[in-house]
């Protein structure tokens, strides 16, 4: 039996929408033609069809030049002629009518996507391949098969990163044209291939069919929103405090001698003077990282520069923990030069220690890397290592450090010819370590032999390095991980969807481990050159300032300025030297900024990234529990672009920082 196509249902309630005097026979007449306006190439596809259509548009001209027919019996004759035309002609009407709205409408795009039509005509069949441009070395994928004769073929694409795309012709054994090109969210591309008129190759002109929308339009206007708002944090203080200073001068001068106020002002000012005893910056510093860490793991409104690197490369998501490695071994030298001050003696530092080292290991192992949402708990999946599996690893080794050769008592009026640098030479059992430590890094990863790898290898396998080493993901690092833990790691790396990897790979590994104490020990320098220093802000600044520089010049000397082709690429999930080097010299400019802005000038005072940095580990392993869960977080219902998904992250982000905001009001820290 015929079924009757959608799309003349939608023409019979437009008819009925008419009454039958109101000109009904022209309004039939429009929307059948509109039914009938099928492209030329479907209908030489189609001549049967083609046929029909024209016998029946006769009937239709004939009867409607009957002036004799009244409107209702002409309104049903042409809706009998309809429905006949659907039957006779079958099925194939409707695939020509759906194939020709299909290419106008096209499927439904999400975020990052748009849509590719490939128009073949040539007599020869096409293969369409592509790679981007972000992935190293990557072999081309197939997209789409475009047949000959007047065909196309469509494929949705992501327009993350820029595309390579290659037409090959599997006749001539050649690649007919290549062409690069970054894509815009939600357009819609059409690409020809045809003849060209100048010369006997094929060519490939490429045009827009649908605009597409700007991507980063949501965040742009949230950086916006976000600087009006601190705009007015910062002026309307000021606009108050010259408010209330005018009523105090003009109450002042209403007073007499016996009321001065002379000896109350003296006294605040010296109150006011006072350096409080913590470091707001060290706070404001840890609370910025924590709460940009808070946000990526929420997706970060699903930008990929706030998502972590495919492999090589750096992000906003790939700063974070590094940032927070680095104020934990600044904090652990202020901290325990501060319990040495109490009396607190070595066995009780080493109790502590051991205790907090503990707590952070079982709380990444039993509560981060498995929650409820993961269903029944089994072994066979369990991931061993983590971020706070690392960072209580880095705090331990970090803590020995401190606890076995730390200076207990500065000799600041001895001199000798190395007292600029006192703060490294008095140090210097702690840096013989972490330089052993650092070689052994070196040594194992570049000397190591992995069986079917090269030595020294350092990319992402899988289709990268022209898919030469498929199951070399990570080199020596994911083949010692994958030896310890087995399937008990990572199974999702970033690099698993661009670089189409199979091995697992964690980016919290045992190598990656070694420059992570790396990177906290220069956050101990930074401690120590605040206590050598203390009192002189601008040495302190000055030696901020020189660390930085030194540190940006190695990681430009090791990756030679490159993505790709440096001596050792900045990789975050190698934690590689580079990124190390490159990560130090960061968190040491932006310490050594907030250092001056907090504690030295006083302009601000760390709001609002002080609050989530005094109670770190409540606002970390509470975000990852409950992030997932209303109202952090819900299902979302657009996903057309990035507006919601940005909303999402920026409130559960906010959220967190209120909550911590609240304890803080409460003197509520939880510490370990």
């Amino acid at each position: 039996m015929k079924i009757v196509p959608l799309y003349f249902v939608s023409i019979l309630k437009a008819l009925f929408k008419h009454k039958p005097q109101d000109s009904s026979p022209l309004l039939i007449m429009s929307l059948f033609h509109r039914t009938t306006d099928i492209k030329a190439s479907s209908a030489l596809q189609l001549p049967a069809v083609h046929v029909k259509v024209l016998e029946i548009k006769r009937k239709l001209r004939w009867l409607f030049s009957s002036s004799s027919m009244e409107p209702r019996k002409l309104l049903q004759a042409s809706l009998a002629l309809l429905i006949l035309a659907t039957c006779s002609c079958g099925g194939h009407v409707t695939s020509a009518i759906n194939r020709c709205c299909s290419v106008h409408a096209g499927p439904t795009l999400k975020m990052d996507q748009a849509l590719l039509t490939f128009h073949n005509q040539l007599a020869e069949e096409v293969q369409v391949l592509y790679t981007s441009d972000y992935c190293y070395k990557c072999v081309y994928q197939h997209l789409v098969t475009v047949k000959p004769d007047n065909n196309n073929a469509s494929a949705v694409i992501s327009i993350k990163f820029t595309l390579t795309m290659q037409v090959d012709s599997q006749t001539r054994n050649a690649t007919l044209c290549r062409w690069s090109e970054t894509y815009g969210e939600g357009g819609h591309y059409s690409v020809w291939i045809q003849m060209s008129e100048t010369a006997s190759d094929p060519s490939c002109t490429r045009t827009v069919d649908k605009r597409p929308s700007n991507a980063y339009l949501p965040v742009l206007v949230v950086a916006l929103l976000l600087a009006m708002i601190t705009l007015f944090f910062v002026v309307a203080p000021h606009i108050y405090r010259r408010y209330s200073t005018s009523k105090f001068i003009r109450a002042i001068c209403c007073q007499g001698p016996q009321n001065s106020v002379d000896d109350d002002g003296t006294h605040e000012a010296k109150h006011s003077t006072d350096k409080p005893a913590r470091l707001h910056s060290l706070d404001a510093f840890r609370g910025f990282a924590l709460t940009v860490m808070v946000f990526v793991n929420y997706g970060g409104g699903g930008y990929w520069f706030f998502q972590h690197a495919p492999w090589n490369g750096l992000t906003v998501a790939d700063l974070v923990m590094p940032w927070f490695v680095f104020i934990i071994g600044t904090s652990v030298v202020l901290a325990f030069r501060s319990m040495q001050r109490r009396g607190i003696n070595r066995l009780q530092l080493l109790r502590k220690i051991s205790w907090r080292t503990v707590v952070l290991l079982l709380l990444g192992f039993c509560f981060l890397n498995y929650s409820p949402r993961d269903g029944p708990l089994s072994w066979s999946w369990l991931r061993i290592p983590g971020v706070l599996q690392r960072l209580g690893f880095t705090y331990f080794v970090l803590s020995l450090l401190q606890t076995f050769w730390d200076q207990k008592e500065i000799p600041l009026k001895e001199y000798h010819w190395w007292n600029p640098i006192q703060d490294l030479v008095l140090y210097w059992p702690q840096w013989l370590i972490i330089t052993l430590l650092e070689i052994l890094w070196l040594c194992i990863t570049f000397l190591m032999p992995v069986p079917n790898c090269p030595t020294g290898y350092l990319g992402a396998g899988g289709i990268g390095d022209n898919g030469l080493y498929p199951n070399c993901t990570g080199g020596a690092a994911g083949y010692i991980d994958r030896w310890i833990f087995g399937d008990n790691m990572y199974r999702y790396p970033t690099c698993k969807e661009m670089y189409h990897t199979t091995q697992p790979f964690d980016p919290e590994g045992v190598l990656g481990t070694i420059n992570s104490i790396v990177m906290g020990f220069l956050g101990m320098q930074a401690g120590k050159i605040i206590i050598f220093c203390k009192g002189m802000n601008f040495h302190i600044l000055c030696r901020f300032l020189a660390w930085a520089v030194l540190l940006g010049i190695s990681a430009a000397i090791l990756s030679k300025c490159t993505q790709d082709g440096g001596f050792i690429p900045v990789n975050k999930n190698l934690w590689s030297l580079s990124y190390v080097m490159c990560m130090g010299c960061f968190s040491f400019l932006l310490l050594g900024g907030m250092y001056f802005v907090i504690d030295i000038k006083g302009w601000w005072g760390g709001q609002p990234f002080i609050y989530p940095g005094m109670n770190s580990i409540l606002v970390y392993t509470g975000h990852f529990l409950l992030g997932f869960y209303f109202p952090f977080s819900w299902e979302m219902r657009f996903q057309e672009s990035h507006w919601e998904w940005l909303f999402q992250s920026l409130w559960g982000t906010a959220l967190w920082v209120l909550i911590a905001y609240f304890l803080y009001r409460k003197k509520f820290f939880l510490k370990i």
